[in-house]
């Protein structure tokens, strides 16, 4: 795998460059999508990548698949938290939880039906998260 900040030729299976540090990504010869360095089947588009089974199943596609955190981190917050060692190697900070509870949830989920409810939980998130965003912050879950 070669480094595209050095050129360098790196083993298969790395995922940091051996002559800079630099983060290496693979990407899908089918679709371009990026992909960790482990992954068997792209997480876009399902295509094997090199030494894949093409017997193995591939995956039923899942209805949480899209709520990845990085299908809703913006692509600058994502590139900036996987360029920099202290988010792959860990450290200490202050942090700040949010927690939020809709009042009279189960109530109105019941009047709204399901679909309906989905979608304003799914616009509260989305606004939530925007603020969360608009500090630099980041979202683990939404549940």
């Amino acid at each position: 795998m070669s480094c595209a900040a050095c050129g360098h030729a790196n083993p298969g299976d790395s995922t940091f460059c051996e002559a800079c540090g630099a983060r290496l990504e693979r990407t899908c010869a089918s679709c371009g999508a990026p992909a960790s360095t482990g992954a068997r089947f792209c997480r876009k588009c399902g295509a094997p990548f090199e030494g894949a089974s093409p017997e193995t199943p591939q995956p039923a596609p899942s209805l949480r698949a899209e709520r990845t955190p990085l299908a809703y981190t913006p692509r600058h917050l994502a590139d900036k938290i996987l360029t920099q060692r202290s988010a792959l190697e860990g450290e200490r900070k202050q942090v700040t939880v949010l927690f939020a509870d809709v009042k009279g949830s189960m109530e109105l989920a019941e009047q709204l039906g399901a679909d309906e409810w989905h979608t304003v939980l799914d616009r509260f998130f989305e606004v939530l998260t925007e603020g969360v965003h608009r500090f630099e912050g980041t979202v683990c879950r939404r549940t």
